[in-house]
């Protein structure tokens, strides 16, 4: 099944106003750029956006947060972004903070079809407001519930027609959970490729879990940075 779209403006054409969105990267560390670029050009408002980070001011998911797209964030990591803060301090923005390892558990048993776990963190704080808590070996731990999205959004080094994708390095950070955690995922890809390219070994989401693809461009990569030495120095 040939899954591959043109540009990014086609592959989310059909995201409304008020759907929950998946957005794959750590901080500005294998973002889907195209893709939420595209949404900015849609204009789709009271997004639920579920991320590790909420970007920055003028890049990733801070570009959504300046046209005031997002009614809400799920995220872990808040800071280096001071819209994001003036928002949720006057109250413009809803925030749900999850600590980093039960946002990356809830988004995994969403993908494993488990409906709920059990943690530690978060216990006796604000977090553990309205949860159910359970004692195991005399500890104390919180039931957290599986995490889904009507659509995830992720960014991949390589991928193929049918949706396989392998991703480079610590740029699978999110994205491999949340591929298998949308009821539709969008994969944009740096090199599409055809069948059989991809080393099946190397495969990190099987096409199974990946519904649209499309070969994005104009990657800025704003965490990547190059070193280099002056010919000669030591």
């Amino acid at each position: 099944m040939n899954k591959v779209l043109n540009n990014a403006d086609e592959a989310i054409a059909d995201i409304a106003d008020n759907v929950t969105i998946m957005l794959g990267g750590f901080g500005l560390c294998g973002i889907p750029e195209n893709s939420i670029t595209a949404l900015v050009r849609k204009g789709v408002k009271g997004l639920t956006c579920i991320s590790n980070n909420a970007g920055v001011d003028d890049f990733g998911l801070g570009l959504l947060l300046k046209t005031r797209q997002i009614k809400k964030m799920m995220s872990s990591y808040v800071g280096e972004n001071a819209e994001f803060e003036r928002q949720l301090l006057s109250g413009e923005l809803e925030v749900d903070l999850i600590p980093q390892g039960t946002l990356a558990t809830r988004i995994q048993m969403a993908g494993m079809g488990i409906p709920a776990f059990f943690t530690p963190a978060g216990f006796g704080t604000e977090i553990a407001s309205g949860k159910e808590v359970r004692v195991f070996n005399g500890k104390h731990y919180l039931m957290e519930e599986a995490l889904h999205a009507d659509f995830a959004i992720v960014k991949a080094w390589k991928g193929d027609r049918y949706g396989n994708l392998v991703f480079r390095k610590t740029t699978r950070n999110f994205s491999t959970s949340m591929a298998r955690a949308g009821n539709i995922t969008i994969a944009e890809v740096e090199e599409l490729v055809g069948p059989g390219m991809l080393d099946p070994d190397e495969i990190h989401v099987p096409g199974i879990f990946v519904h649209r693809i499309f070969q994005g461009d104009h990657y800025e990569k704003r965490i990547e940075k190059r070193t280099v030495q002056l010919s000669g120095k030591s």
